[in-house]
């Protein structure tokens, strides 16, 4: 049973490219190996800034789940399931943003890069402004801990952070809060009993992060609590705070640069991408009509490979020998730049063949997704109802008992 939870998820955008496949697809295939995987289609974010073509939605979302399935998501490691399925995601957005200063929101390094860069659409909206508090509710309603992102999304994470943060601190008060956490402490048994407390006063005396790590280490392991003790000891550590939403910690990946067509950034908006599932003469003809380094403008003439567009696709296709071929071939011209992108195409084709193949079945019977999808929505939604329990709870919203 995995102790760590990861959350991840995607707009629904259709189809997947390759830039797609090595800079998320690939990662998501291996996280599911080792952490309880939730992958998601993000389908309302979608509306923040798309809000008046909504129409394509369901069948972009279609198609990018085949990709992932195609890829090697699989089912039974992974919960796969849509964002609108789960009404608990609205409903902790809508909290959260109670809670949520705007200032925070207009500081997001994308909230004013994103008016920028598309001024062909009015994104003057309250859903556009407060993504990030519907982002935050995404991952902290799942309770993840871990969240696979890039350098350049480590803010977008630290700001979930800072809204868990502030949301224990206005509601994880609890009346008799250290008499209740006592009490879970003897639940641990003598032993953890013991080192748990050896364990806080280290963090809390001298600020021993280390020991803070193993105490959060050692709770995780402990099977005979119950959520609520484990809410209050975590809690405990640090203050005197229940610990209601987690605060996840960015799990770093190394995207590698996939280019397009024509050099630049691989994206379907930009009219240069290659997709998954593309077929072999389509994408053959793609790569062979690529830019290359513009001082080889005949045969003869030598060139750079650190120049030429293909050459970050021999850095994740080829293997050394090939590359230096390539790299002796292109400086003397001893080859020309078909020969060069030749190993990619074929390298590219034996990649995409099985990837092909999983997906056949899915076109070919689109209930499978479909079942696929219902079986995720209702375990993401029992995980999402556990999370909204505590937050009512803690909010003063709970009406389990009678009134008056």
């Amino acid at each position: 049973m995995f102790t760590d939870r990861v959350l991840s998820g995607m707009r629904p955008t259709g189809r997947m490219h390759l830039g797609h496949y090595h800079g998320a697809l690939k990662n998501w295939v291996r996280l599911q190996e080792s952490y309880d995987c939730f992958y998601f289609v993000a389908d309302w974010h979608a509306l923040t800034t798309h809000y008046e073509t909504p129409e394509g939605i369901a069948d972009s979302a279609f198609e990018m789940i085949v990709d992932w399935l195609a890829a090697g998501i699989d089912p039974k490691q992974s919960t796969v399931f849509v964002q609108s399925m789960v009404l608990e995601h609205a409903e902790l957005s809508l909290l959260l943003g109670m809670t949520t200063p705007v200032a925070w929101l207009e500081r997001v390094p994308t909230y004013k890069d994103q008016q920028q860069k598309l001024v062909d659409r009015d994104l003057s909206m309250y859903g556009f402004l407060g993504y990030p508090v519907m982002m935050s509710a995404d991952i902290l309603i799942y309770r993840a801990n871990m969240v696979p992102v890039g350098e350049d999304q480590i803010p977008h994470l630290e700001l979930t952070r800072e809204i868990a943060r502030r949301f224990n601190h206005l509601y994880g008060r609890e009346p008799k809060f250290e008499e209740k956490a006592q009490a879970a402490i003897k639940k641990l048994g003598g032993k953890k009993s013991k080192r748990y407390e050896e364990l806080r006063n280290a963090f809390q005396e001298r600020g021993d992060e280390t020991a803070l790590e193993a105490a959060k280490e050692l709770l995780e392991t402990t099977q005979n609590l119950s959520h609520g003790d484990r809410e209050r000891l975590f809690g405990y550590l640090e203050g005197a705070r229940r610990i209601i939403l987690v605060e996840p910690k960015p799990l770093l990946t190394e995207t590698p640069k996939v280019p397009g067509t024509d050099g630049q950034k691989m994206s379907k908006s930009y009219g240069n991408a290659i997709m998954m599932r593309e077929p072999p003469e389509a994408l053959t003809k793609k790569i062979r009509t690529m830019q290359t380094d513009p001082a080889r403008a005949r045969r003869s003439d030598a060139g750079n490979p650190e120049r030429c567009p293909v050459w970050p696709l021999h850095q994740i296709y080829s293997n050394q020998e090939t590359r230096d071929w390539v790299t002796k071939g292109c400086t003397t011209a001893g080859i020309g730049c078909l020969d060069c992108k030749q190993p990619v195409i074929e390298a590219i084709i034996a990649e995409q063949a099985p990837i092909i193949e999983r997906a056949q079945r899915y076109l070919d019977d689109p209930v499978l997704v479909r079942n696929i999808l219902v079986d995720g929505c209702d375990r993401a939604r029992k995980a999402a109802t556990e999370t909204m329990r505590d937050v009512r709870e803690a909010m003063g919203l709970s009406y389990d008992r009678s009134i008056g």
